[in-house]
């Protein structure tokens, strides 16, 4: 509980003279996170920093760095792809009822 209250997923409530918590999803925490593209173009450009310090190192060296870095440019490619199929997964998802409308 106390990771989910600290990324600002959940929160814990409890009213007066109440012994017990509830506990709530925050209902602004809905989107995805981690999903910032921006964020994986920085750290490959940290990674690709770092494989130009190590030019002349041996390739077993360099191999944790360069597929870092490949994987950084591959999720910064997607993501914004990915999220984009997700808000119309979630919107076909609430059309047919499965999911709830904000707010409901």
């Amino acid at each position: 509980m106390k990771l989910l209250e600290s990324h600002g997923t959940a929160r814990r409530t409890r009213a007066a003279g109440e012994r017990m918590d509830r506990v709530s999803l925050d209902p602004a925490d809905r989107q995805p996170r981690n999903l910032d593209s921006a964020i994986h173009k920085e750290h490959a450009v940290l990674f690709r920093e770092g494989l130009a310090l190590l030019t002349d190192a041996p390739p077993e060296r360099r191999a944790p760095l360069e597929e870092m870095a490949a994987l950084a440019e591959f999720l910064a490619d997607r993501l914004p792809r990915l999220v984009d199929e997700w808000h119309a997964h979630r919107d076909t998802l609430r059309a047919s009822g499965e999911l709830p409308r904000p707010g409901a």
